[in-house]
């Protein structure tokens, strides 16, 4: 029997990667619950090592080699720094100082309570063992639990947003801008958790070296055409992901840097649209998958579950007291806070991004990983059902009041 070459091997997982879900979602109608990029991230839970790579260990064996994972992860890595570079790009900081007041109370009452109430589901998960990576001291564990509790994913955000056609609304520019200053939020908290003391002086260069770096290619990206801007953006790209990465942060902290200090106005709209799309449809199915091959169950497949419910408890009810909370202050109409709280439960991409990081620097478990994962995927999913009806009372209450 001919055995299959590493290429061949490659390309059979690409094509089992882009097919499976695909179909799944496709056939199954998903969408209105679950959009493409949930069912690609439980197509690698399912064909990972910890259901059907368990099920029928030769298949995993065959498909998913130690060499075709290297692949893998170097295609994953790629993919969601020029993601994450996009998002950078696209926070528009902007409309936000200008309505500091009442975006400040909302996206810090909406980040803290669930920080808060995710930490307190850390510090409860940390009695028993298993779920602290052997890296991780505990207040790592429990700060990355907790704002892995309180993000809202911003690119999925927009995807929702314009699935419920309320993106150029006011109503969708508004949680725009509370989602932008969360997004923020977790890459400083990455990078406290992220801090090494005996790296301290490598990380104050790389941050000296970027600030530097920044007004030189400001400079240089103002006075150049669009297409040479798009090219140079993808090389600082990669230098500020190794620089980060070699002073001990992570190449994601490096990957958001080089986005957020870019203008938008340098990008036309449509082809920034163009360039996140073609992500989304050619790249990034490859790092969801690889994200779903992460997941283990070796605790007790109990204990995992047991671990997501109570994180999606903290994550949905401290998200939605929190939301409540900014209305009542700032004296928002009924409705309102309920169909903004639950617009800013989606994690399923940032989040994810997010505990790959901690995944990756030991600092939580396996089985963390995957009850954070199966948390991410349960909040977004609820969110279109739960929302929907939600805004078509709130346009019913606009219409009266008209």
């Amino acid at each position: 029997m001919h055995a299959m070459t590493p290429t061949e091997v490659f390309l059979l997982a690409i094509l089992i990667i882009f097919t499976v879900p695909y179909l799944a979602w496709r056939l199954g109608r998903t969408d209105y619950w679950a959009p493409l990029v949930v069912v690609q991230i439980f197509g690698g839970i399912l064909l990972g090592p910890g259901v059907l790579g368990a099920a029928y260990p030769d298949y995993y064996a065959t498909v998913f080699t130690p060499a075709t994972l290297g692949s893998l992860n170097g295609i994953a890595w790629w993919a969601v720094m020029m993601f994450v570079w996009v998002a950078g790009i696209e926070l528009d900081l902007g409309e936000a100082w200008k309505r500091r007041g009442e975006t400040g109370v909302t996206a810090g009452l909406a980040l803290a309570v669930p920080l808060i109430t995710g930490s307190i589901a850390a510090v409860l998960m940390l009695r028993y063992p298993g779920w602290r990576g052997p890296d991780g001291a505990t207040w790592q564990v429990v700060l990355g639990i907790g704002m892995a509790c309180a993000v809202t994913a911003l690119p999925i955000l927009v995807l929702f947003l314009e699935k419920l056609e309320i993106l150029r609304e006011p109503i969708g520019q508004r949680i725009l801008r509370y989602a932008s200053l969360d997004d923020i939020a977790i890459w400083g908290v990455l990078a406290l958790i992220l801090l090494d003391w005996e790296r301290v002086g490598r990380q104050g260069g790389f941050l000296l070296g970027f600030a530097v770096a920044t007004l030189i290619v400001r400079k240089l990206m103002a006075r150049i055409e669009e297409r040479d801007r798009w090219y140079v953006s993808l090389i600082w790209l990669a230098g500020c992901g190794f620089a980060a990465d070699w002073a001990g942060l992570h190449f994601m902290v490096g990957a958001f840097l080089s986005g957020a200090v870019l203008d938008s106005k340098w990008f036309t709209t449509a082809k920034m649209d163009q360039f996140r799309h073609f992500v989304l449809l050619a790249v990034m199915p490859v790092f969801f998958l690889s994200t779903g091959l992460k997941t283990q169950w070796a605790v007790g497949g109990y204990a995992v579950f047991a671990a997501a419910a109570l994180l999606l408890v903290a994550s949905v009810g401290g998200k939605l007291i929190g939301v409540h909370a900014a209305g009542r202050i700032l004296k928002w109409r009924p409705g309102e806070a309920s169909a903004i709280g639950w617009l800013l439960q989606t994690k399923a991409l940032i989040m994810i991004i997010f505990v790959n990081i901690l995944l990756d620097k030991k600092i939580i478990t396996n089985e963390t990983f995957t009850a954070l994962l199966l948390m991410a995927l349960a909040s977004t999913m609820l969110t279109v059902p739960m929302v929907a009806p939600k805004l078509k009372k709130l346009a019913g209450l606009v219409g009266k009041s008209a």
